[in-house]
């Protein structure tokens, strides 16, 4: 039996297995990791939800193979699978994980079969990210009045409990317990109904802007944070995974992690390619692709620095300031539910999503 996993399959994908497929599978384990292997169980590479991710970024699509992610993988630093001996000792297995920035190794036999892998969860129980939140609910919420004339936007029921609750929920299944709020108008409304965060097991801190001082300016008035900090709008209804976010925050040593989301936008005419006067090419109603901010953020604690006191910064003015001071400034695509509650009509998709199962927390 093995030492860590009972059902090894379940990690195993062959390598014509398809992206979306291997997604999914990757998310029933919920470890983050799937094995390319062939019929013998030999170890042809690992794909994790950062090589995914990543792998996003790149335009690769979801019906492309894992052969096709592990090629592309392959020209990338790190790209050989890190592995390591059956037998091999918890305290040497844990200062490989430390050293390589790993949740998870692969262990092999003597013949190269993978007959095990090894977890960080499993070697260190009490593993949780170390990490504080910020919950932005300072907003008037303008373009949702008449429902937020009395009421702070995140307070605002989705399937009967407020948008804020499922927040917070989401970050204490993450392992974050110390969570700050800011807030402006109406703050009474949050305090009265959370507390000091006992009933839902966080200590929750609320920091109140006098008046706005916009997503990054509102960071100024926290104490200084000793470790990363997870920023996230409080008008979002999302699923994303914060730990596998942290993961790729720190696999990229980044200073701002900013998640972003895959956005198409239609265009209804032919669309003229000209070079100078000469038409080069016409593409006939093409669908324009982008990647937008999806309001959630991961900050490395020096970029404090970079946040004025008492002055309004958004956060879109602190990724430019951060660029411009040659800073590492990194993407996260979701692949996650994600829906900003901003108009009328995203909070009535966001009620009819959870009554229909779509939003699964």
């Amino acid at each position: 039996m093995s030492r860590f996993i009972q059902d090894m399959e379940a990690f195993f994908v062959a390598p014509e297995t398809t992206i979306r497929d291997a997604v999914k599978q990757m998310d029933r384990t919920a470890h983050g990791i799937v094995l390319v292997v062939d019929a013998s169980r030999h170890l042809a590479g690992t794909i994790t939800d950062g090589d995914v991710r990543r792998a996003m970024l790149a335009g690769l699509g979801i019906q492309e193979s894992v052969e096709r992610l592990l090629d592309h993988k392959s020209s990338m630093p790190r790209h050989d699978p890190i592995t390591a001996p059956l037998g091999m000792s918890d305290a040497d297995l844990l200062h490989l994980m430390n050293e390589k920035l790993l949740r998870h190794i692969p262990l092999l036999d003597e013949t190269g079969r993978v007959v095990d892998i090894a977890l960080l969860s499993d070697l260190a129980k009490e593993y949780e990210p170390q990490l504080q939140a910020v919950v932005m609910a300072g907003g008037f919420g303008a373009r949702l009045r008449p429902l937020t004339e009395d009421m702070p936007k995140p307070m605002l029921p989705v399937g009967g409990r407020p948008l804020m609750e499922r927040t917070i929920e989401k970050l204490k299944d993450a392992g974050v317990t110390r969570v700050n709020i800011t807030t402006h108008f109406r703050p009474e409304k949050i305090v009265e109904h959370f507390g000091q965060g006992d009933g839902m097991g966080v200590d929750l801190n609320y920091v109140n802007e006098d008046q706005p001082l916009g997503t990054a300016g509102a960071l100024g008035l926290l104490e200084e944070w000793q470790e990363p900090l997870l920023v996230i709008n409080g008008d979002i209804l999302t699923t994303v995974d914060f730990r596998a976010m942290l993961d790729f925050h720190r696999n990229h040593e980044s200073h701002l992690t900013v998640a972003v989301r895959h956005y198409e936008v239609p265009v209804p005419y032919g669309v003229i390619e000209c070079d100078g006067v000469d038409i080069t090419g016409v593409r006939e109603k093409p669908n324009l692709s982008f990647f937008v901010n999806a309001g959630i953020y991961l900050i490395e604690p020096d970029v404090r620095d970079h946040i004025p006191g008492n002055e309004k910064l958004d956060m879109t003015d602190l990724i430019e300031r951060l660029i411009g001071d040659g800073m590492n400034v990194v993407s996260f695509p979701i692949r996650e539910y994600w829906l900003d509650i901003g108009e009328h009509e995203d909070y009535l998709r966001a009620q009819e999503d959870v009554e229909q199962g779509r939003f699964e927390h």
